[in-house]
């Protein structure tokens, strides 16, 4: 069965950076769309970042010019680069194959004010 495994979450203070990764197995990743999606506490899951099998990218408004979406098809591993943080990127983040064919379990970020 498809696994998507998320890992990299934690608490962060304001302005600080994390990294998330994704690792797939049991799917062709290299022809999978990615991406990250994140739900924060009492609000609807959304689209943060994605990424299409051709390497086009597309950002969340309010992600845009701090995080950064890319893959490596031989690790079968998409990265989330998360900078300049602030408290209301506290959410879990889910990454997703497909446009949400697959998802992973989720990965807690905590940023503290």
């Amino acid at each position: 069965q498809v696994q998507l495994v998320e890992s990299g979450g934690g608490l962060v203070q304001a302005g600080g950076s994390l990294r998330l990764s994704c690792t797939a197995s049991r799917i062709v990743f290299k022809n999978y769309a990615m991406e990250w999606y994140r739900q924060a506490p009492g609000k609807q899951r959304e689209l943060a970042a994605g990424i299409t099998s051709g390497y086009n990218t597309e950002y969340a408004d309010s992600v845009k010019g701090r995080f950064t979406i890319s893959r490596d098809n031989a690790k079968n591993t998409v990265f989330l680069q998360m900078t300049s943080l602030k408290p209301e990127d506290t959410a879990v983040y889910y990454c997703a194959a497909g446009r949400g064919i697959y998802w992973g379990k989720g990965t807690l970020v905590t940023v503290s004010s």
